[in-house]
């Protein structure tokens, strides 16, 4: 077990971001300071190919990832004998990336003797939610305590798009889900649509914020709800986003909407706007309702919103408000930390450092590792 004072470098490599974080866990492990936070995004790399391929990204963490880890120490003026642990993405996500990861972490951990930790991709964005930045204050601290009861964890990005409930004990967390898409993920979702649109890859941001721009007459989508199997008496949660993207589509085809042209000012495209803004009023509808219904019907109290659609400013907004009306409580991280991030990996790596946990040098990468094995 590591002492009480200690700081742990996270790696993150499961898709197309090389990160590298250093954080502070010496005040507390559940809710550690981040010192550092370097992140090389290979959005313009893979923009062209409307999504991330594999080999591309594998080449470029390659490229990467030293001098990203190099750099996250830079900034908080560590070095490797000064850390106490090295935490690294291990699954799920693309198995060359990840690979890229922990080969790296694994080399980091033999030179410097140090313990080493895989940590799965979506309870690192669980514990996003609860890190401090570097000037935080007592305030901010209890702030983003994490809650002591189980509370309800939205998990919602590009690839996922799932509801757990997190309970703890001590320093382990276990996870079990509740929901998730039987299709597409939210992020999945908007990716498309801005393909089908013209708006490029990834079109999440953009999307956001033309929709909220456009103040006219929205599209009405048609939206998805949650499915009951009275049958058996058991309530079946799902989540799915096919049938939006494919409304969006037909709606292309049936209604000659052109997609935005490169270099056109969407500004001049009240048409293209009135698709996006109903769009992301229909996508945020469905996850604000099956949330709270899933909140509410499993008697929690506590909600914590992650991933990179949850830095959406249309959906952070409703949440809020569905939370008041629950009398809910809501914890969302900040949108740095909404996306993928190595600081989230470090401090979900401080957890299982404190819990005695120590995966070493014959840590594997498993693109397909479920939560509830890694928990």
């Amino acid at each position: 077990m590591i002492p009480s004072s200690c700081l742990v470098l996270g790696i993150e490599s499961s898709c197309d971001e090389t990160a590298a974080s250093v954080v502070d866990a010496s005040e507390s492990a559940e809710s550690p300071r981040v010192l550092s936070d370097v992140v090389a995004s290979q959005a313009e790399l893979h923009a062209p190919h409307g999504g991330v391929v594999p080999e591309i990204a594998s080449r470029r963490h390659l490229h990467d990832i030293g001098d990203v880890v190099a750099e996250a120490l830079q900034r908080c003026g560590a070095s490797i004998g000064d850390l106490s642990g090295i935490a690294v993405t291990n699954g799920p996500g693309l198995v060359g990336p990840l690979l890229v990861g922990v080969s790296f972490a694994k080399s980091l951990a033999l030179a410097g003797g140090l313990p080493l930790v895989g940590v799965h991709h979506l309870a690192g964005h669980v514990r996003a939610a609860f890190l401090l930045s570097r000037e935080s204050v007592a305030e901010d601290a209890q702030a983003a305590r994490e809650p002591d009861a189980p509370y309800l964890a939205l998990i919602v990005s590009g690839g996922h798009t799932s509801l757990y409930r997190v309970t703890r004990s001590g320093f382990s967390r276990r996870y079990e889900e509740l929901a998730r898409t039987l299709d597409d993920a939210a992020g999945e979702a908007y990716d498309k649509c801005g393909k089908l649109l013209g708006l490029g890859y990834p079109a999440g941001a953009r999307i956001d914020r033309l929709a909220r721009s456009f103040s006219g007459t929205q599209v009405d989508f048609p939206r998805a709800r949650i499915k009951v199997d009275g049958g058996r008496g058991v309530t079946r949660r799902a989540f799915s986003f096919s049938g939006i993207k494919t409304s969006v589509r037909q709606l292309v085809v049936t209604s000659a909407l052109q997609p935005l042209r490169e270099g056109e000012d969407p500004a001049g495209r009240p048409d293209l706007l009135a698709v996006l803004a109903g769009f992301q009023e229909a996508v945020v509808s469905m996850i604000v309702s099956s949330t709270i219904h899933v909140l509410e019907a499993e008697g929690l109290r506590h909600l914590v919103a992650v991933g990179g659609v949850s830095a959406n400013s249309l959906l952070r907004e409703r949440l809020a408000q569905a939370c008041r009306e629950s009398g809910a409580t809501l914890r969302i991280p900040a949108p740095r930390w909404s996306t993928d991030n190595a600081a989230m990996i470090a401090s979900a790596g401080a957890l299982a450092l404190r819990a005695g946990r120590s995966d070493g040098l014959g840590l594997r990468a498993n693109p397909a590792l479920s939560l509830s094995e890694a928990a």
